[in-house]
């Protein structure tokens, strides 16, 4: 009897630690097959200071082309800066806490300024000298923040989804310390499918898991154009609202939370605001 036990102990042994290496197999083939791997790179505490770009591609931005578009973070004449720095320390404080990496920035219908939005806090935050910012713009069936930069087309996470385009060559620094975005370039009629797919969910935890210093912002379409922000917020940490005052109802508010898990809702931000309100309550 205690030879027969012995022999199932070790025939229970022997399977366990086929099982085990099969299964660690079948993990690495996955892996490999839908995203990259993760590897999370420390910097050194001074790197954050002064950060040289060897793979990314930098670009010169006219300034004058900014303010045009309504990008004023990083002026010290607009009173608007300073708001966008206010919000800045309240996202940073958030954001440390939880300890996330990726902010998604939406608005509840069009045209509400969430572009915008997500441009002025990512310079903001890159501010913050031991803070790196990397923007994504996606909205895939409008992508547009790499016309607030350029002049002309700026490759983008297009080229990575349906050519294969590396990351390394899409990214792009636009004069600007710590910032990087990867724009969105062309757009997508299934927009919702795309942001779903095994590739875009990979390339994002890739993105916000390689720096521990990073922030990912994502500029995502309208809440109720589509379905596109209920289809990836699984894939985020949190949620900024954008509302336009004199627009953005309160039915329309409330069904844009319903549709989101409010445990992710940071905030909301009111834009387009009287003058008088800028830094006051303006978030």
């Amino acid at each position: 009897m205690e030879r027969i036990k012995q022999a199932l102990e070790r025939a229970r042994a022997e399977r366990d630690a086929v099982a085990g290496g099969n299964a660690a197999a079948a993990q690495s083939s996955d892996a490999g097959r839908e995203a990259p791997r993760i590897r999370r790179m420390t910097r050194p505490a001074s790197a954050a200071l002064n950060i040289v770009y060897t793979q990314t591609t930098k670009i010169a931005v006219d300034p004058e082309r900014l303010r045009e578009r309504r990008i004023v973070a990083m002026s010290d004449s607009e009173p608007a800066a300073n708001a966008y720095k206010v919000l800045r320390t309240h996202v940073l404080q958030r954001m440390r806490v939880k300890g996330w990496r990726t902010l998604a920035v939406t608005s509840v219908g069009e045209a509400e300024g969430k572009t915008v939005t997500a441009i002025n806090l990512a310079l903001s935050l890159a501010g913050d000298v031991n803070q790196t910012v990397l923007l994504v713009d996606l909205d895939l069936r409008r992508p547009s923040i790499g016309r607030f930069f350029s002049g002309d087309p700026l490759p983008g996470i297009s080229d990575y989804l349906t050519d294969d385009r590396p990351i390394a060559e899409l990214l792009i620094n636009p004069g600007v310390d710590r910032f990087v975005i990867l724009p969105g370039n062309h757009s997508f009629t299934h927009s919702s499918e795309m942001l779903s797919s095994p590739k875009m969910v990979g390339l994002i935890e890739e993105l916000k898991g390689r720096y521990a210093d990073r922030l990912v912002l994502l500029d995502m379409p309208p809440v109720l154009a589509g379905d596109d922000v209920i289809a990836f917020s699984p894939h985020v940490d949190a949620v900024m609202l954008v509302v336009e005052e004199g627009k953005t109802t309160k039915q329309d508010l409330a069904e844009a939370c319903a549709l989101l898990d409010e445990a992710k809702i940071i905030g909301t931000l009111l834009n387009k605001a009287e003058q008088a309100a800028v830094g006051v309550g303006y978030y």
